[in-house]
């Protein structure tokens, strides 16, 4: 008969290392004086004993154990070595990296320079290395991610389709690299986004601007946020571009935000108007001789503070700011744009201050800078600004408006 349970469990620390058969698949349970119990098989290959442990008891059971042993005697049937195998085997499992590991190798060899590469970083880092950090990659299923972007999507959909988005493209790397053989991500579909149109009404302006007044501790976020909002209303420019400026870009009255920051990857020249440079200005005063306007006080090292603590200061102070809806730092960006069409600023100005590209054949014949036009539209929106929020106007001067069919200068 072979060992039994009962047998195994009441078998006494021996004086000796000694070995018990269970007379089949050459297993084997090794007794040892400090009352340790392991499984072994003995074999033989190529015409040597050979003897493999397959891990102890009870965290084997002696079922688990004949089925490893059976297991190991069909490889030998093959003519092969199973300690060889299960070297070979460990030794494969061993190098299979993680998925922390491949995000860090993704970073590495392909997102290091990218212009979204920090943002793709961040989303794997957030959503999907807190649940698989230490698992080999190429053990996720499809249906685990679709399960864990059901989570993210509460946060939306746009947030949803931005980390399947991330996760594929990391797979798609992984497969390039030798290191898994499919995408789980395929067949996932991107959810239907509902693009958002929210600006602020003149009301909506004045209680923004109101709270983003340094002196309101009602409002208490930090002082370089506040600014930097502003900066965002007054001139019209991405709250990542804003964020992120640099007092080396700023030229006089000129902020030129180059290439590499540039959402359109062309160099883009924003007019700084009186009131966008008393903002900088103010800025200064808390850079402590930082390289950017709005120096970041949570991100180690000098680096600038980034769109997401626009968007985290907006939404933890909403209740004080007095705005009923939901909005977001982009949303000051479109309240701008539309603005500018409400006081006569033709469309093709406009979106040359935004920074955006000109579409159809206007992109590629007409290669004008609008410099002056833009500067114009600026200072008019300034004007216009400064009534909505109750502030003294300057005297400007003279004030070009600029309407699609013609340009007429006004006293």
């Amino acid at each position: 008969m072979g060992l039994t349970d009962v047998a195994i469990r009441n078998k006494r620390a021996p004086e000796r290392r000694t070995e018990i058969s269970d007379r089949q698949n050459n297993l084997y349970i090794q007794l040892l004086p400090s009352g340790v119990k392991t499984w072994v098989i003995r074999y033989r290959f190529d015409d040597r004993a050979r003897r493999m442990s397959i891990g102890t008891y009870p965290a084997l059971s002696l079922e688990e154990a004949r089925v490893e042993a059976k297991k190991h005697n069909e490889i030998l049937k093959r003519g092969e070595d199973p300690a060889a195998v299960k070297a070979k085997q460990e030794l494969e499992r061993k190098s299979a990296p993680t998925f922390a590991e491949v995000v860090a190798e993704f970073d590495q060899h392909h997102l290091q320079g990218k212009k979204r590469g920090r943002e793709t970083l961040r989303l794997l880092h957030k959503d999907a290395a807190t649940v698989w950090s230490e698992r080999k990659v190429g053990t996720i299923t499809r249906r685990e991610i679709v399960l864990m972007l059901d989570g993210v999507q509460e946060r939306g959909r746009i947030v949803r389709n931005r980390v399947l988005g991330a996760l594929s493209r990391l797979f798609s790397f992984a497969i390039e690299r030798g290191i898994t053989d499919h995408n789980p991500c395929t067949g996932i579909k991107k959810l239907e986004e509902k693009p958002r149109s929210h600006t602020l009404n003149d009301e909506g302006i004045r209680l923004l601007w109101e709270a983003l007044d340094q002196e309101n501790m009602i409002v208490d976020c930090y002082r370089l946020t506040k600014l930097a909002l502003k900066l965002v209303l007054i001139t019209g420019q991405r709250p990542c571009e804003v964020a992120g400026l640099a007092w080396e870009e700023i030229d006089g009255a000129v902020w030129t935000i180059p290439a590499s920051r540039s959402k359109i990857d062309e160099e883009h020249k924003v007019p700084l108007t009186a009131l966008a440079l008393e903002i900088i200005e103010q800025a200064r005063l808390f850079t402590s001789g930082s390289c950017f306007v709005f120096r970041s006080t949570h991100r180690s090292g000098d680096q600038p503070m980034t769109r997401h603590a626009l968007a985290r200061a907006i939404k933890n102070h909403r209740a004080e700011i007095g705005i009923g809806e939901r909005f977001t730092p982009h949303d000051l960006r479109r309240t701008v744009r539309t603005k500018l069409a409400e006081i006569g600023v033709a469309d093709v100005v406009a979106e040359r201050v935004m920074g955006h590209r000109l579409q159809g054949m206007l992109r590629v014949y007409n290669q004008y800078h609008y410099a002056e036009e833009k500067r114009q539209a600026l200072r008019t929106w300034e004007k216009h600004l400064r009534r909505i929020v109750g502030m003294e106007e300057e005297d400007s001067g003279k004030v070009i408006y600029m309407r699609q069919t013609a340009i007429r200068q006004v006293s």
